[in-house]
C-alpha cells in the first residue's frame, strides 16, 4: 500500500483519480481549497483537508514525511471563458505558480518519492496551432514558446521549475500535458466547464426543435479525451523511468461544431447550430470571443512508444456517458427550481 497525497483532489480529474488508487487499496490524502461537488469523500479518500496551497503552510502540513507519491493537479483554472477573456490572468499566474513553488520545494524537503505534475496542451506555441486541420502538438514543438494564453505561460513556467528541481535535487518527477479532458463529474455551468460538459448542457437544456449556441465559427479543432482513459494514462506513466514531458490526449480531432452535433445526436432530439461570432457575439455578451487557437491535437507518438499504450475508446463513448450523467444534472435542477 502506497502513501499518496492528491493536491486539487477536489476538482475533477482530482477526484476521479482518488477514487481509483483508494479502491486499489492505497491510503489517499487529498488537500483542495474546496470539497469536492459531486463525489463524498469517503469515496476518494481517506482524509480530505480543506486548505489554501498558495499557503506554504498548508503544503507543509499536507506533504508529510514517508509519502510515496504526490500528484500535483491543483491550478487556478477554467474553461474559454475563464481563461481567455483576460480578466483573471494575474490570478491564474500568480495562483498556481505559487502552488508549484510551494510543492516542489516540499516534495524535496519531505523526501517525496515520486510526483505527478499535470502541464496542459495550452502551453503550446500559438503559431504551431493556427491551421484547424493541421495543428502541430508533438512535444518537441514547444519551443520557441508562444502560448496563447497566460495559463499556458504559466504551466510551462511550472514545467521548467519541476525539471530543474529534478536536475538540481533529484526530484523524482513526471510531467504531463493534458489535452483537454472530460466526463461526468466535472464541472458542467457556470462558465468554468469545458466544450464537452457546455455542450451536453446546451443540449440537455434545449426543448424539442429549438438551437443551441455555439461560439465563433465552429469550425476551430480539439479532441478530448475520457477521464477513465486520462486516469490508465497518468498511472502507467507513473509506473513509467520516463520524465517526460508528454501529452495525454487523443488523436480524434474533431471541430467545435461536430462536437455540439455528436451531443444532440445522442440525445436524439431535433436541434439546429447557432454560431454566433463577431459583432454579434460581442452586442449579446459585451466583450470578444474567446476561441483559442484555431487547431490542436494530442501528439501521442512519444506517449505510445515510452508507455506502450493506446487510447482505447472513441470520443462517442465518453460523450454519451457525460450526456447522460448532464442530463441528471440539468433535470435534477429544474426540479429544486420548481419547489
Amino acid at each position: 500500500m502506497k502513501k499518496i497525497v492528491i493536491l486539487g483532489g477536489g476538482g475533477f480529474i482530482g477526484g476521479h483519480l482518488g477514487r481509483r488508487l483508494k479502491h486499489e487499496g492505497h491510503h489517499v490524502r487529498i488537500c483542495d481549497i474546496k470539497k469536492h461537488e459531486y463525489f463524498d469523500h469517503n469515496e476518494i479518500c481517506h482524509e480530505f483537508i480543506v486548505g489554501d496551497l498558495t499557503d506554504p503552510s498548508v503544503v507543509k502540513l499536507v506533504v508529510e514525511e514517508g509519502v510515496d507519491e504526490v500528484y500535483q493537479l491543483a491550478a487556478d483554472m477554467g474553461g474559454a471563458l475563464y481563461i481567455f477573456t483576460g480578466e483573471h490572468d494575474a490570478d491564474v499566474m500568480h495562483n498556481s505558480a505559487t502552488i508549484n513553488l510551494n510543492v516542489a520545494r516540499e516534495c524535496v524537503l519531505k523526501k517525496v518519492k515520486k510526483v505527478f505534475y499535470s502541464s496542459s496542451a495550452c502551453m503550446y506555441p500559438e503559431h504551431n496551432q493556427l491551421d484547424s486541420d493541421n495543428p502541430n502538438c508533438e512535444e518537441s514543438s514547444a519551443y520557441p514558446a508562444n502560448p496563447d494564453s497566460e495559463y499556458g505561460w504559466e504551466k510551462l513556467f511550472s514545467e521548467r521549475l519541476y525539471l530543474a528541481y529534478n536536475r538540481n535535487y533529484d526530484l523524482n518527477v513526471r510531467v504531463a500535458r493534458f489535452h483537454n479532458i472530460f466526463g461526468p463529474q466535472g464541472t458542467w455551468m457556470g462558465g468554468k466547464e469545458k466544450s464537452p460538459a457546455a455542450m451536453c448542457r446546451k443540449v440537455a437544456e434545449q426543448n424539442e426543435g429549438g438551437q443551441i449556441e455555439v461560439w465563433g465559427n465552429g469550425k476551430q479543432t480539439r479532441s478530448f479525451l475520457y477521464i477513465d482513459e486520462c486516469i490508465e494514462a497518468v498511472l502507467k506513466f507513473m509506473e513509467s523511468d520516463f520524465f517526460g514531458p508528454v501529452n495525454i490526449g487523443s488523436e480524434e480531432m474533431v471541430s467545435i461544431n461536430e462536437l455540439a452535433q455528436m451531443a444532440i445526436d445522442i440525445s436524439q432530439k431535433n436541434l439546429e447550430i447557432n454560431n454566433l461570432e463577431g459583432q454579434d457575439f460581442f452586442d449579446k455578451y459585451g466583450f470578444k470571443c474567446p476561441l483559442g487557437v484555431k487547431g490542436r491535437n494530442s501528439h501521442n507518438k512519444l506517449y505510445k512508444d515510452k508507455m506502450g499504450w493506446e487510447v482505447s475508446q472513441p470520443l462517442r463513448v465518453g460523450m454519451e456517458k457525460t450526456y447522460q450523467w448532464i442530463l441528471k444534472q440539468v433535470e435534477n435542477k429544474a426540479v429544486e427550481h420548481s419547489i
